[in-house]
C-alpha cells in the first residue's frame, strides 16, 4: 500500500470561499482529521503551504523523515497540500516538513492542530474535539444571560495561577481539578461570567497565553481539549458564562510557528512597519490577504463552536488598528488617505464581529482598546466595527490615580471621577480592574491605595462600590476580591492564606454582597448603557470629596442613590430628594462585617425644603472613606417632616457658593 493516499475533504466551493477570504469554517477541512478511506482507518492532512517545494508529514511513525509521507499539492493553485496516511490515529505525534523554494527543511506544527505537546519539540498530535456536551440549558438561555440589559460581572483569571496544588506549589491544577474548585468558588461569590487569558495552546509561560502557536489547541498543560470542555461544562451547568481571551493581532516567531511558514512571509505582513511588533518582537498578521482573514475567523468561530465559548474579549485591538502605534515618524506608512488607521485591519475586525454574530446572536465580543477609535461598539451597517461591548481603559487610568491620591489632596483630583460620565454612553462600556493593572511594578490593587492598613481596605471597598454601582460591565481580576498583598505572580498561585485574616476575609465578603446586590437590583443594570440609568445628584462638592448619583431601572420608582464619601471623615451630609421619595439605606462598605469601622450610615432628618435643585432633602450619616446605597422604598412617603438645624448641614443653604457647587453638571 502506499504510504500516502490521494483524498481531500474539500469541495471546489470551500477552495472559492477560502480564496476570496469568507470561508470560516476551515477547521472541517484543514489539519488532521482521524477518516475511513476504502474500510482502512486513518488520518487525512492538509496544510495551506503555496510557496512550498514539497510538504511531508513527519513523526515518530516515519522516524521523521521528510521523503516518506509526502503530500499531495492540489491541481487548483490553492497553495493546499494534502492526503490520507493509513494506519494513524488519535495521540500520534507529527508536524509538517516543509521544504521551502530555497531547498531549506522547515519542521513546523500544524496550524490547525488540536493539541500539542509540551516539550522542546512541541509536535502536533492527532486529536479530536468529540465530547458529550450537557449544558444545553445554559446554551438555550444564554441570549439574556449575555443580554445588555443583564447583569454582567466577570471574574478575569489565569489557569496556571490562581490556585495550585500545597503540598507541590509548582505543580498545575488540571482543567478538571480546576473544576472541582473554580465552580463552587464563583458560585458562592455571584460573578456572572468568568473569563479565561489565553487557554490556546503557546510555548512561553511569561508571556501569560498571549504569544500563541496553537491558535486551534488547548493548552496541554492543564490536559487534553475534552478536559477543558469539562470545564467550561460545568460552568455552564452551574449558570455561569466563559469568557475567552482571544489574541488576532500577533504571534510569535518560533521556529514550529507561523511565522516564515513556508519559506515565506505567508501569515505575516511582509512589510515590517506593518508585518513586525516592536514592543511584543512578534509578527502581525497580514489582515488584507484573505486566507489569512479565512484562517483568524476561523479561529474565533472554532471556539464559540467546539467549545461552547460564550464570548470572546479580543486582545490588543489598538495595536491592529493604528499603523503608527509603539511607531515613531518614519517608522509607519500612512494609508491611502494619509491616516494612521490600518484599513486592512478594521475591514478584519468587522467582518469578525458580522461573521461571528450571525453565526452566534448569542455571544459577545469585547474589545480591550485604549484608544478613542470612533464607534467601536456601533454596528457595522451603521459604520461601526460591530463589538458588543469595550473595555472602558480611561475609566480605569482615572480612577486609580484618584484612588491613589491622599484624601487631603483629592480635591484637586476630583474631576476624574466625574469626567467619565461625559462619555460612558458613547460605546458600550465593561469596567475593568483587569491583570495589566497588578503587574510589572505598578503594585497590587489594595497597595495603590494610599494611608494605613484600615484606610488602604477601606479605599478599595470603596473602589468596588463605585465600579458595581458605575453604568457598565464589571470586570475584576482573580485575587482583587480578597485584595491579595503581592503582585500577581504567574509562576505562583494567589495567597490565599490571606483569607486567614479578618481585613481579607472581609474584602472577599464585600465582593460577594456586591456581585449579589448588582445581580438583585435591576437599577444597577437594566439602563447599563443608557443615559436614562444614571443621574447626577452631586458632582461638585470638591472641598469634601462627596460625590452621589442615582441609577435607574426601567420602572419609574426603581431607583438607587450612591453616596460616596472618599475622605476620612465622619459627618452629616444633606441631600436633595424629590418629594414623595423615602430611602432606606442597603449598602454600607463601612460595615464591620467588612472589617470597617463600623459607623452606621442612617438618615437623620428629612425636611420639606429645597436643596441641589429638588424639592426636599434628606441629611444622611456619612461613613468614613465608605460608599452608601440606599434604595428608593416603593411605598407612600409619610407626611413626617424634622427641622434639620443649619449647623448640621455640611454647608449653608443661603451661601451663594455653595448654590454653584450643587448645580448639576
Amino acid at each position: 500500500m502506499e504510504n500516502v493516499l490521494s483524498y481531500s475533504l474539500f469541495t471546489e466551493h470551500d477552495i472559492y470561499l477560502f480564496r476570496e477570504g469568507s470561508h470560516y469554517k476551515l477547521y472541517e477541512k484543514f489539519g488532521a482529521h482521524s477518516v475511513t478511506v476504502n474500510g482502512v482507518e486513518g488520518v487525512y492532512f492538509s496544510v495551506w503551504a503555496p510557496h512550498a517545494k514539497q510538504v511531508a508529514v513527519i513523526g515518530d511513525f516515519n522516524q521523521w523523515h521528510s521523503e516518506t509521507h509526502v503530500l499531495f499539492p492540489r491541481w487548483d493553485e490553492s497553495g493546499i497540500w494534502e492526503g490520507f496516511i493509513p494506519g494513524l490515529k488519535w495521540g500520534d505525534v507529527y508536524k509538517y516538513g516543509i521544504r521551502t523554494n530555497k531547498d531549506v527543511l522547515l519542521e513546523k506544527g500544524d496550524p490547525f492542530a488540536l493539541s500539542w505537546e509540551q516539550n522542546l519539540q512541541a509536535g502536533s498530535l492527532v486529536s479530536t474535539t468529540w465530547f458529550e456536551w450537557n449544558d444545553g440549558d445554559w446554551m438555550s438561555g444564554r441570549a439574556k444571560k449575555n443580554s445588555l440589559q443583564a447583569p454582567m460581572s466577570v471574574y478575569e483569571m489565569h489557569l496556571a495561577s490562581w490556585m495550585r496544588g500545597t503540598d507541590d506549589p509548582t505543580k498545575f491544577f488540571s482543567y478538571r481539578e480546576i473544576a472541582e474548585r473554580l465552580v463552587p468558588y464563583i458560585k458562592e461569590m455571584g460573578f456572572t461570567h468568568v473569563e479565561f487569558m489565553p487557554v490556546m495552546e503557546y510555548p512561553y509561560d511569561p508571556s501569560w497565553g498571549y504569544q500563541i502557536t496553537g491558535f486551534f489547541a488547548a493548552t496541554s498543560r492543564f490536559g487534553s481539549p475534552q478536559d477543558l470542555m469539562f470545564l467550561i461544562n460545568e460552568l455552564h451547568r452551574n449558570d455561569i458564562g466563559v469568557l475567552l481571551d482571544w489574541v488576532p493581532s500577533h504571534f510569535p516567531g518560533d521556529a514550529n510557528g507561523l511565522h516564515f511558514f513556508d519559506g515565506t512571509f505567508l501569515y505575516e505582513h511582509e512589510d515590517p512597519r506593518k508585518g513586525f511588533h516592536p514592543d511584543w518582537k512578534s509578527y502581525i498578521f497580514n489582515y488584507g490577504r484573505p486566507e489569512v482573514k479565512s484562517f483568524l475567523i476561523s479561529n474565533a468561530m472554532f471556539w464559540l463552536d467546539r467549545y461552547h465559548a460564550d464570548g470572546l474579549r479580543v486582545d490588543a485591538v489598538t495595536s491592529m488598528l493604528h499603523l503608527d502605534y509603539s511607531r515613531n515618524e518614519g517608522e509607519w506608512e500612512p494609508n491611502i488617505y494619509g491616516g494612521n488607521v490600518n484599513l486592512e485591519a478594521k475591514k478584519f475586525l468587522q467582518d469578525f464581529n458580522v461573521a461571528v454574530y450571525r453565526e452566534f446572536p448569542d455571544i459577545i465580543t469585547i474589545a480591550e482598546e485604549s484608544s478613542d477609535f470612533p464607534l467601536l461598539t456601533k454596528p457595522v451597517y451603521d459604520g461601526g466595527i460591530g463589538f458588543g461591548m469595550k473595555w472602558m481603559m480611561g475609566w480605569m487610568h482615572d480612577t486609580l490615580k484618584y484612588f491613589k491620591t491622599d484624601p487631603q489632596a483629592r480635591k484637586l483630583e476630583h474631576n476624574k471621577l466625574t469626567f467619565g460620565s461625559m462619555y460612558v454612553f458613547n460605546e458600550n462600556y465593561m469596567m475593568p480592574l483587569s491583570h495589566d493593572e497588578v503587574v510589572h511594578g505598578k503594585a497590587s490593587l489594595i497597595y495603590k491605595m494610599p494611608g494605613d492598613e484600615w484606610q488602604k481596605f477601606a479605599n478599595l471597598r470603596a473602589l468596588y462600590a463605585y465600579m458595581y454601582t458605575h453604568p457598565g460591565a464589571k470586570l475584576l481580576f482573580m485575587g482583587n476580591e480578597f485584595a491579595q498583598t503581592h503582585e500577581w505572580d504567574f509562576t505562583k498561585s494567589l495567597d490565599w492564606h490571606l483569607l486567614e485574616y479578618h481585613v481579607h476575609a472581609g474584602m472577599k465578603k464585600f465582593v460577594k454582597d456586591l456581585n449579589h446586590l448588582y445581580r438583585k437590583e435591576t437599577a444597577l443594570y437594566e439602563n447599563n448603557f443608557s443615559p436614562a440609568g444614571f443621574e447626577w445628584v452631586e458632582a461638585n462638592d470638591d472641598n469634601n470629596s462627596v460625590f452621589i448619583y442615582l441609577r435607574k431601572g426601567k420602572q419609574a420608582d426603581d431607583v438607587l442613590m450612591v453616596v460616596l464619601n472618599l475622605t476620612p471623615r465622619v459627618f452629616d451630609y444633606k441631600i436633595g430628594v424629590n418629594e414623595g421619595t423615602n430611602w432606606e439605606v442597603i449598602l454600607n462598605s463601612d460595615d464591620e462585617k467588612y472589617a470597617g469601622s463600623g459607623v452606621e450610615a442612617e438618615i437623620v432628618d428629612e425636611e420639606d425644603d429645597e436643596w441641589m435643585y429638588r424639592p426636599n432633602a434628606i441629611v444622611l450619616k456619612l461613613p468614613p472613606l465608605a460608599a452608601v446605597v440606599l434604595k428608593q422604598k416603593r411605598t407612600t412617603k409619610k407626611a413626617i417632616r424634622k427641622t434639620v438645624a443649619k449647623e448640621k448641614s455640611v454647608r449653608p443653604k443661603t451661601s451663594s457658593k455653595a448654590a454653584d457647587k450643587t448645580k448639576p453638571v
